[in-house]
């Protein structure tokens, strides 16, 4: 499953690259997440509760970012395990942009599962794995205490 999209944020891009990295940030903008935080200079611990309509599994995991290029870009991957429903992976590329006072965010992800959670259908799983993105990214902004505009796809 792919997923993308742009967002222009009212925030200078090193206050967003700073807010990306930030484990409180993330928590408050990642929905159902109870644990965040760095275990390694480019390594992150997760565990989250996602909704997906029939069931509510949670996952523990690990996200590893690579290919870092400071207050511009990095990819983000993650796999995390869902106990008997199975194991649920993604990786992200996130680049930033000056767009005058603002921030233009731009991203690219795939993702997908194995085992009983793929039994619910990729369409529940897409269509909850966007919603999720969509509103981490309003909640991010709302973290750092910024407007949001969402600019559609890629």
């Amino acid at each position: 499953m792919d997923f993308g999209g742009r967002y222009r944020i009212a925030a200078g891009r090193m206050a967003v690259w700073a807010a990306l990295n930030d484990p409180d940030m993330l928590k408050a903008a990642i929905p159902g997440c109870s644990h965040i935080g760095w275990t390694g200079p480019d390594t992150l611990d997760l565990a989250i509760t996602v909704n997906l309509g029939v069931v509510k599994p949670s996952f523990k995991g690990e996200l590893v970012l690579s290919d870092v290029v400071p207050a511009a870009s990095y990819t983000l991957a993650g796999r995390g395990k869902g106990g008997l429903l199975g194991l649920a992976e993604g990786a992200a590329d996130i680049v930033l942009a000056d767009d005058g006072p603002g921030t233009l965010l731009s991203f690219t992800a795939k993702g997908g599962a194995s085992g009983q959670i793929m039994k619910l259908g990729k369409a529940v799983i897409g269509n909850s794995a966007q919603k999720v993105i969509d509103g981490f990214f309003e909640r991010f902004a709302a973290a750092m205490g910024a407007e949001i505009e969402p600019l559609g796809p890629v």
